[in-house]
């Protein structure tokens, strides 16, 4: 944010009164054109300028305004006086006569008036002349910092670009002309070659008001870059003949973007990728050779998700929209397709979907059946006391825990055949049964395990959720607060080269992760105000968080 060489002409000679008065406004017409800064704010600092510089000369405690002439630079010093009956303090009160005695045109003035008392022009000190620089160099500076926030507040979510003006401690600092913007470290796309005079484009992250430093904050490595690039690389993506339903990046390795045809007779994918692939190419160039899977949109997410673990071939998929969870089986030999390098492909394809993609062999997902076909088995045998033959049978019918027949009206149960009216009837009343007895039992469990009752009190924990927690020694809410989200719902880790399935604390509840995350943010934020309640409003030692990343 440089500045004028007319600028600091503003000195010791250019405040006396012997300088030529007119270089003044010379000096704020050329500070305002090449600032784009209104000539009238310019001249407005130089007048607030002088007149801290003239309190040292005349005393702080004088209210003291400077007046500039517009026209021929003349500078006036006044001290602004109060009009009353008795003045007690002569440094901001004057009587009427004393007024009148100063200009014949204050006996129109009326107690309580203010008036503009002159002061002699003196010659500026050094110390005087900075003082005026210091306050003029602020104005213009918080000025323009408000202009480019005006000018850049609408281009958030657009693509901008400059010419990379200087690097600073790893963040790219980018000249768009009038003003500067900043690529911060984290935002550039990894083993980027950046040097000085290069021109960049980047995504307008965010404009905001910032005391210090760059206002205009741009990134390279976010999925809404891509999507930009695509919008201005594709016509029909520009004209709103197809749409871009969702992306994600790896940034300098592997992106996916899914889009969808509003005009059917498109075809969505054949519209990205271009005439042999000019289209697709081109955003890849810019992307440093990013790879780009592009995904066609469904409405069935079995669909989306064959389409995003391409070129993995799927056997068949279980969707569970409620949790928002996808069962990918596949052969042996698709397996590592379908994760990818160190996971890279189903984990972008989490992120596309925002589903959870849990993916296995056909023999794990055989596996996986049989035991939860046998386990709902045994449950139904041990506490309905039914036998074998009936459990399965109510099983294969959908029926998966005690708490299904309790919700189940007899008419539903008698449509299985095999099953009369009065069995129907007796196996509700046991499930009843049961399930009181279990609530008990629950209640009693908790209590031994000694879990706090700010844990049992959060909304959303089931009683069997409380015991599953007390079991692990997660007694307290500061406990429960501590854990992330994907040690609630499991989570797969990549240990010597192989995927690892490791088992969520309440991965047996069918706990989505959105429901882990809501869970885990409201034990956090009462956690924090019990804290803080404690500790007053100190805002060092917080709870120390922990943060484990998802796969």
């Amino acid at each position: 944010m440089g500045f004028s060489p007319f600028f600091f002409g503003i000195n010791k000679k250019v405040l006396n009164k012997r300088a030529d008065k007119l270089e003044l406004l010379r000096i704020a017409e050329a500070v305002a054109l090449e600032k784009s800064i209104d000539k009238e704010l310019i001249i407005s600092s130089m007048e607030n300028g002088i007149a801290k510089a003239a309190k040292s000369k005349f005393g702080s405690e004088n209210d003291i305004k400077v007046l500039i002439d517009r026209d021929s630079g003349e500078i006036g010093i006044f001290r602004k006086l109060i009009i009353v009956e008795n003045p007690e303090n002569s440094n901001i009160e004057i009587s009427l006569n004393q007024a009148i005695s100063i200009n014949e045109t204050n006996k129109e003035k009326k107690i309580g008036d203010e008036i503009l008392q002159p002061l002699p022009s003196f010659d500026f000190g050094r110390i005087a002349a900075q003082t005026a620089k210091q306050v003029i160099t602020f104005n213009v500076r918080e000025a323009e910092r408000e202009r480019q926030y005006n000018e850049f507040k609408d281009k958030k979510d657009t693509i901008l670009s400059g010419i990379v003006k200087r690097l600073e401690f790893g963040n790219v600092i980018v000249d768009l002309g009038r003003t500067e913007a900043i690529v911060q470290k984290n935002e550039l796309i990894p083993r980027e070659n950046i040097k000085a005079g290069d021109r960049m484009k980047a995504y307008c992250l965010d404009v905001r008001r910032e005391p210090r430093g760059q206002q205009i904050f741009l990134s390279r490595a976010h999925p809404k870059f891509m999507e930009k690039l695509f919008v201005q690389e594709v016509p029909e993506i520009y004209d709103g003949l197809i749409e871009i339903i969702s992306s994600s990046r790896d940034p300098g390795s592997r992106a996916k973007i899914c889009v969808k045809a509003v005009d059917t007779s498109l075809d969505p994918v054949g519209a990205c990728v271009g005439m042999r692939g000019s289209r697709v190419q081109a955003i890849v160039n810019e992307l440093q050779g990013e790879k780009i899977d592009i995904v066609n949109w469904s409405e069935d997410p079995a669909v989306i998700v064959s389409n995003a673990l391409s070129p993995a071939e799927i056997l068949r998929v279980n969707v569970d929209s409620e949790n928002k969870k996808l069962d990918v089986i596949l052969s042996e030999e698709n397996l590592s397709k379908a994760i990818g390098r160190r996971g890279q492909n189903v984990r972008l394809a989490t992120k596309l979907m925002n589903y959870e993609i849990n993916i296995m062999t056909d023999q794990e997902d055989s596996e996986r059946r049989q035991i939860e076909f046998k386990e709902k088995t045994e449950n139904f045998v041990k506490n309905l006391e039914v036998d074998e033959t009936l459990g399965q049978l109510l099983v294969a019918e959908g029926f998966s825990s005690i708490d299904d027949i309790k919700d189940a009206s007899i008419e539903t149960l008698t449509k299985i055949e095999g099953i009369e009216e009065e069995t129907a009837k007796e196996l509700i009343d046991r499930a009843n049964e049961f399930y009181k007895k279990d609530q008990e039992e629950i209640k009693k469990r908790i209590e031994d395990l000694g879990l706090e009752n700010d844990l049992i009190k959060l909304e959303g924990l089931t009683p069997g959720m409380l015991v599953t927690l007390g079991e692990k020694k997660i007694l307290t809410l500061k406990d429960f607060a501590d854990l992330a989200s994907d040690e609630l719902t499991g989570s797969y880790d990549i240990i010597k080269g192989e995927r690892i399935k490791i088992k969520g604390y309440l991965e047996d509840f069918a706990l989505s992760r959105k429901e882990a995350d809501e869970l885990v943010m409201s034990a956090r934020e009462i956690a924090y105000k019990d804290w803080k309640m404690k500790n007053g409003k100190k805002e060092t030692n917080i709870i120390n968080f922990k943060y484990k990343k998802n796969d």
